[in-house]
């Protein structure tokens, strides 16, 4: 505590210089909120993905239909406990603005497979008896004002209805909850004999399988069994992990992960700098402040922790002011409306961000402090 006084001199010399280094730091860490939220979002479900499912889809690309016959001859393979379809529907709610994914699924099989969609017991029941029956997840139906009863209009974007028209309805008979944080509750669900017995084209062809395997430890067995069975047929599969699966799905709009790693790598730099130059000119200005502490038996070392610990400071409370306001921003819900399905701030994330702050105080304070440390004591008190 005895140095405080010494390490607050930065703060008092140029009070407006260390304010808007300050706010830097802090707007920085409140971006890297943002886009840890928004990389998560992209990811959704793959830190959730079960260890003992894998996805079965067309060996060219994840929009290829695949044969409906394809399930029961999956589930003849060894380690396959169970498998289930699903099929991409793409339809348009009211705007086109209005994006949130539609899946057609067998009911029954579904609710089994994916235990983390949590549907109330009487809802269950009443979409496996609803041919039309739909089920919202909860950040849709609320995002949209559904309520059980509804009718969900839906103007298709592929699927176009034996009698020519794009338009179709469904009946939202539950909403789901997700189990886990990070599960996507903004999908709808419908029955896929509804959708098949009533579009013009495609009969008997769904978009991909979920499997589950009865010994994760042999997946890649499984998985290579799968493929091999349809080697050099019409549809070729490719199978993998579900969570691979769903990252490849999100990044058909481009590597996520990569972009948010290359703007925040930009940003910390130019950070780095605001950070670095700001320590620089502290040293600059008090060259022969430093030469008297020198004089009056400051070791080298003590002179090196000292600058060092300013730059920390700075870094810490700019850190720290970002990274709760990020955190409080984030939390205060999805900026687009219901676009991003999952939107939060990761707790991982957070962690990386307060190693974030203090990296960024040691090697924004180094140089100067190495300056410092090495400074003729002589020389220094030369200096006006």
């Amino acid at each position: 505590m005895k140095f405080l006084p010494l390490l607050l001199t930065t703060f008092r010399r140029h009070k407006l210089r260390t304010v808007l280094t300050i706010l830097s730091i802090a707007v920085a860490f409140i971006l890297f909120g943002y886009l840890a939220a928004i990389r998560k979002a992209f990811e959704m479900g793959v830190d959730v993905a079960g260890a003992d499912r894998l996805v079965v889809r067309h060996r060219v690309s994840i929009i290829q239909l695949l044969p409906l016959n394809y399930e029961q001859q999956i589930e003849r393979v060894a380690n396959v406990k169970d498998a289930t379809h699903a099929t991409w529907f793409g339809g348009i709610y009211q705007d086109p603005k209005n994006f949130f994914a539609q899946v057609a699924v067998n009911p029954k099989e579904w609710i089994e497979m994916f235990p983390e969609y949590v549907l109330e017991p009487a809802e269950k029941e009443a979409w496996l008896k609803t041919r039309a029956g739909a089920v919202a997840g909860r950040l849709t139906a609320d995002r949209f004002g559904w309520k059980v009863g509804d009718k969900i209009p839906l103007q298709a974007t592929i699927w176009r209805k034996k009698d020519q028209t794009m338009n179709w309805e469904f009946d939202l008979v539950g909403i789901y909850e997700g189990a886990a944080k990070e599960t996507d509750a903004s999908q709808l669900f419908f029955r896929y004999d509804y959708l098949d017995e009533n579009r013009f084209w495609g009969q008997g062809q769904v978009g991909w399988y979920h499997i589950r395997v009865a010994d994760p430890a042999h997946a890649d067995v499984a998985a290579g069994a799968i493929d091999n069975q349809f080697a050099n047929s019409p549809a070729e599969t490719k199978t993998e992990t579900e969570g691979a699966f769903m990252k490849a799905f999100a990044e058909q709009v481009g590597n996520i992960g990569a972009i948010v790693t290359a703007i925040l790598t930009a940003v910390f730099f130019t950070i780095l700098l605001v950070a670095g130059n700001t320590m620089a000119q502290s040293v600059r200005e008090r060259m022969s402040e430093l030469g008297v502490m020198k004089a009056i038996g400051f070791s080298d070392a003590m002179v090196l922790g000292i600058i060092l610990a300013e730059s920390c400071l700075i870094a810490i409370v700019g850190g720290a002011i970002g990274l709760t306001l990020g955190r409080a921003l984030v939390g205060m819900g999805d900026p687009t409306n219901g676009a991003l399905p999952v939107f939060f701030f990761p707790p991982d994330d957070f962690i990386v961000g307060i190693a974030l702050v203090v990296l960024l105080g040691i090697v924004s304070g180094l140089l100067p402090a190495l300056q410092a440390m090495r400074l003729n004591t002589v020389e220094a008190l030369r200096r006006e």
